[in-house]
């Protein structure tokens, strides 16, 4: 996918969320425990309930990972579902891969080739040569993480050399790479104050942003301090609309949470002169 298509599809659906498949299946409906591919039947739900409300789906691999050979193939047919049914979707593999060269080349060949993901999310930690790989593949996207929301970021990521933060020094660094115009950068909902700082040093380039929610960001600080004119922002949300509800309205639930979502998108849209 381009961005170009990416940002038609934001006007269109007056939407730019991202929703996030975080499958727990201690959490799913008791409905589903029993079914032969229950990670696959709540991901298809939730998928079929929301799509007109999204731009974006983001499968969590870690929570696929978790579930052992089941898990793989629940992913494998997540993503074939979305590709064959929602093919206008951005696809993120959130599995925050990176290593030596030749390990992140088999990395890319699995989620891109393999898997089909039109994006994803990548740790900056190795450097170049752990990141350029991915950066190889026409029309996909290598989600570098910046300024991250957890509680531990502020470990490494607010660390000053000189008078430059880490993150904003990955930021820098990163733009000297090749195919830097296929680079998005993950930047936290809780950090909004910093995104205007960041879209000066990358106009252009999308962000993805989780941590609206659940973890208490703003969307409508994000979008002041993050938007710019294709939009440049995926917002995710993962278990406000995963978990909205546990009972058999889930799908219900989720699509409800995900419009409520959409419309405050729609306004923010309009506001910047988007839509």
């Amino acid at each position: 996918m381009t961005i170009a298509k990416l940002f038609e599809e934001i006007k269109r659906k007056k939407s730019f969320l991202c929703v996030g498949l975080d499958v727990d299946l201690d959490r799913i409906p008791e409905s589903l425990k029993n079914n032969q591919d229950p990670i696959f039947d709540f991901c298809k739900s939730i998928i079929d309930a929301t799509a007109h409300y999204c731009v974006a789906y983001k499968p969590n691999i870690a929570f696929f990972e978790a579930y052992g050979v089941k898990g793989w193939q629940a992913l494998e047919k997540t993503i074939n579902y979305l590709n064959e049914n929602y093919p206008e979707q951005f696809t993120i593999a959130d599995a925050k891969r990176a290593d030596i060269g030749n390990t992140a080349k088999r990395y890319a060949k699995a989620y891109f080739e393999h898997f089909n993901f039109d994006s994803i999310t990548v740790a900056p930690y190795m450097g170049r040569d752990s990141v350029e790989p991915f950066m190889e593949y026409e029309e996909k996207y290598t989600i570098l993480l910046a300024l991250t929301s957890n509680r531990g970021a502020s470990d490494f990521q607010l660390n000053s050399n000189g008078d430059k933060l880490l993150y904003e020094q990955v930021i820098d660094t990163s733009k000297q790479w090749n195919n830097f115009e296929q680079l998005m950068y993950v930047v936290g909902a809780t950090k909004a104050t910093a995104l205007s700082q960041i879209r000066k040093s990358i106009p252009n380039n999308f962000l993805l942003v989780p941590g609206v929610g659940a973890q208490g960001g703003s969307l409508a600080e994000v979008a002041q301090h993050g938007m710019n004119d294709q939009c440049g922002l995926l917002v995710n949300s993962s278990r406000g609309i995963l978990y909205a509800s546990s009972g058999e309205n889930y799908s219900e639930s989720a699509a409800k949470v995900a419009k409520e979502l959409q419309q405050e998108m729609s306004i923010l849209l309009r506001k910047n002169g988007l839509v």
